[in-house]
């Protein structure tokens, strides 16, 4: 493990911003945090359907502020592709293999997903599952491929949008929320804001690889801007006050977006820059840095399985024959809280193992091999490439 860590520390270029990487590594872990203890299977007469805790318990709420974390995602997904595009033009490099590099390893580990559930769903057909327990099972399963296509048109969009100010996606859903309603216009129309809403922490991370969002003062501005915007919205305009969605609830701030969201995301995107000095302190000890930079090259694949290893560990438990607290009763009080903390360990124990399986998908493999290459591992020396 210290030769690994050395390694890594080695293989990482001097220039390279380390508290980036942290920030993608900590919005990757709230996402997986958040869908593992906002999402509960219910087991009840055969059948298995999703169910929220906040539901049944609105004062967990604040839970999905701190843990819906894609705005940060996107605020660091913005710079690094215009950095990336950049630095591509300087190289003389074409726009398709720009894109084509860019894009690869985010569809590789989906490809490999689709198989495994394509041919999960049909032995549950076969064994006798109801259709209602499939699809439930499937659209937990295959939701996180909604964030990856947004994330690739974004991507696709770079040398068009690297220059648009974050206030123009902002003023779309603004005035798509004022349509939806405040003059009672379609619901459809909120789709709309799938790609603005995101747009606006993008082209955030877009103006900050231009050398914008440097002094702490601009993210104290969105930090505090933000919030206050997004808890004016909550208090007087009517906007749920939880930042992912809720089963049963009138609107959902996440699907689609809203305006609230949005906002939200400003101030997730300021205290993220308030964050890069304390992170990049921290990571210069090696094996914290070695901890984000392999979980960085992981990152799709935990995306994309940590879903997967929550039901796989469900469909287990049922074979003990009953059902288990936390894990296929109803979120409905404390005690089902603490047990389900209780699981997170057994959860992340399942995705190690499906990370095990699938990240060469990810990583690609050179030479036929991922680990010896010139005396080196593929993890310090994809580093580089993160």
């Amino acid at each position: 493990m210290r030769e690994l860590i050395r390694r890594i520390a080695a293989a990482t270029p001097a220039d390279r911003d380390r508290g980036v990487d942290a920030l993608r590594a900590l919005a990757i872990l709230g996402v997986m945090l958040g869908h593992w203890l906002v999402t509960a299977l219910v087991a009840d007469s055969g059948t298995v359907r999703a169910a929220s805790p906040l539901q049944q318990l609105p004062h967990l709420t604040p839970v999905s502020w701190l843990l819906q974390t894609l705005a940060v995602f996107f605020l660091v997904g913005g710079q690094m592709a215009a950095k990336s595009h950049a630095a591509a033009r300087a190289r003389g490099g074409t726009y398709r293999r720009w894109l084509g590099a860019r894009t690869a390893r985010l569809f590789r580990p989906v490809v490999a997903m689709l198989v495994v559930w394509s041919v999960v769903a049909g032995a549950l057909l076969i064994a006798g599952a109801g259709l209602d327990t499939v699809y439930a099972l499937g659209k937990l399963a295959l939701s996180p491929l909604w964030f990856l296509l947004v994330f690739a048109a974004l991507a696709a969009a770079t040398p068009l949008v690297a220059r648009l100010h974050p206030l123009w996606p902002l003023a779309v859903v603004l005035h798509i929320d004022l349509i939806r309603f405040g003059l009672g216009g379609p619901d459809w129309l909120g789709w709309i804001n799938v790609a603005a809403g995101w747009l606006v922490p993008y082209c955030l991370g877009a103006a900050w690889a231009r050398g914008g969002l440097r002094s702490r003062a601009t993210a104290w501005v969105l930090l505090l801007g933000g919030g206050a915007t997004t808890a004016a919205l909550v208090l007087w305009a009517g906007y749920p006050a939880a930042m992912v969605g809720v089963p049963g609830a009138a609107v959902s701030n996440l699907n689609p977006p809203t305006l609230a969201a949005a906002t939200f995301g400003l101030a997730q995107c300021g205290a993220a820059l308030l964050l890069l000095g304390p992170l990049r302190r921290l990571l210069q000890r090696p094996a914290v840095w070695a901890a984000v930079a392999l979980m960085n090259l992981s990152a799709m694949t935990l995306f994309l399985w940590h879903q997967t290893a929550m039901m796989a560990v469900t469909a287990v438990g049922l074979l003990t024959g009953g059902f288990l607290p936390g894990l296929h009763t109803l979120p409905d009080g404390v005690g089902w809280i603490l047990a389900r903390l209780a699981w997170l360990p057994v959860f992340a124990l399942a995705l190690l193992v499906c990370w095990a399986a699938f990240r060469t998908y990810e990583q690609g493999r050179r030479g036929g091999s991922t680990v010896v290459r010139a005396g080196r591992p593929a993890e310090a020396r994809a580093v580089r490439r993160v």
